[in-house]
């Protein structure tokens, strides 16, 4: 399917589908939804000293970039795994274009930014001296056969149900389920009840909070030990 470039609300660029009309993030404002969704109420959330992160799916790199934008400006010392999973890799010429490191003014931000994209994928890459990447190239539904360390955050970012409601159901969640460790975070731009329900439904702890701008609600969920309590939201 053939991809365009739109500029989002705050002047940072996103790729659009009009075969699907869906884009890869918020008109609003792609930049501010990746930091409100996963920096804000995702990396914000946890205070482990070594972080594994499970991102569904990588797409242009911006969720990426935002969280290496966080690790640098916070505590560099602390560990970061980043595993995410793309089916339909960019081109180098949407990367180009995109432009996203003029957002950001951390060091060597365009060779980070480059280096995300190059490197090669179904490896471990190491990023930066505490930031290590690992991308996958396949369905999101392979994810059972992917061997990963138990999972603190989950970046969920999938499409939207609209288009593609096959990633918003039991089957694909209790596979996110069964790479977490108890506790750890999924958080995504989603608020949809049968999103929540399925959720809870897995023995998350499913709460509604604000969502970034042009959106009213999102979800942040906690997986709970086997018997605990779900709190009603």
């Amino acid at each position: 399917m053939k991809r365009e470039i739109k500029t989002t609300e705050d002047g940072s660029k996103t790729l659009f589908i009009n075969e699907l009309n869906e884009g890869y993030h918020s008109h609003h404002g792609a930049l501010q939804e990746a930091e409100h969704v996963f920096i804000k109420n995702g990396i914000n959330n946890i205070n482990n000293y070594e972080i594994n992160i499970l991102e569904l799916g990588f797409g242009t790199g911006l969720n990426t970039l935002v969280t290496i934008n966080h690790h640098l400006n916070n505590d560099k010392n602390h560990k970061i795994n980043y595993f995410t999973i793309e089916k339909y890799p960019v081109t180098s010429d949407e990367i180009a274009e995109l432009s996203y490191v003029k957002h950001f003014n951390f060091e060597n931000s365009e060779e980070i930014y480059q280096k995300i994209h190059s490197v090669s994928w179904n490896e471990t890459h190491q990023i930066l001296p505490n930031f290590s990447l690992t991308k996958f190239e396949c369905d999101f539904f392979n994810l059972e056969n992917l061997e990963l360390p138990p999972i603190d955050l989950v970046y969920y970012d999938c499409f939207g149900a609209r288009v593609q409601p096959d990633l918003w159901e039991m089957p694909l969640f209790e596979m996110v389920k069964n790479k977490m460790r108890v506790g750890g975070l999924l958080t995504t731009y989603s608020s949809k009840g049968s999103v929540r329900r399925i959720l809870k439904e897995l023995n998350f702890d499913v709460k509604k909070i604000e969502g970034p701008k042009g959106k009213r609600e999102m979800i942040n969920a906690v997986l709970l030990e086997a018997g605990s309590q779900k709190l009603e939201d």
